[in-house]
């Protein structure tokens, strides 16, 4: 179990940031924020200005992803795990400027960072 998260971050083609970094991404990179979380989680409160996929939906939405594919995304979920996935499928597509906000919406909140409904 303990060896899980340094083969985990072996494995990836993209970063998880914290989230500093993710304000960072999205007010000097200007990168689009993808949730892909469930509908009642999105509706709870999320990110500024997020577009919303829910993860078991994103293959079937590739084609309107395929818009970003030039742009730096932030992907986030409720913990990081859902997101994590996501960056892999995208990762594997060809998107290069991925990112997986670590810990997620949670940590975002832990942040005292912004949250809209």
């Amino acid at each position: 179990m303990l060896l899980w998260p340094l083969l985990r971050r072996s494995m990836t083609k993209f970063p998880e940031v914290d989230a500093q970094e993710a304000v960072r991404l999205i007010n000097q990179q200007d990168a689009v924020v993808l949730d892909v979380r469930e509908h009642h989680e999105y509706a709870s409160g999320h990110l500024l200005h997020a577009k919303h996929i829910p993860s078991g939906k994103v293959n079937a939405r590739i084609g309107e992803i395929e818009a970003w594919k030039g742009k730096t995304l932030l992907v986030y979920c409720r913990s990081g795990a859902r997101s994590f996935s996501v960056c892999m499928l995208l990762s594997k597509q060809g998107f290069s400027q991925v990112y997986n906000l670590k810990g997620g919406i949670m940590a975002w909140e832990s942040a005292k960072l912004p949250v809209e409904k």
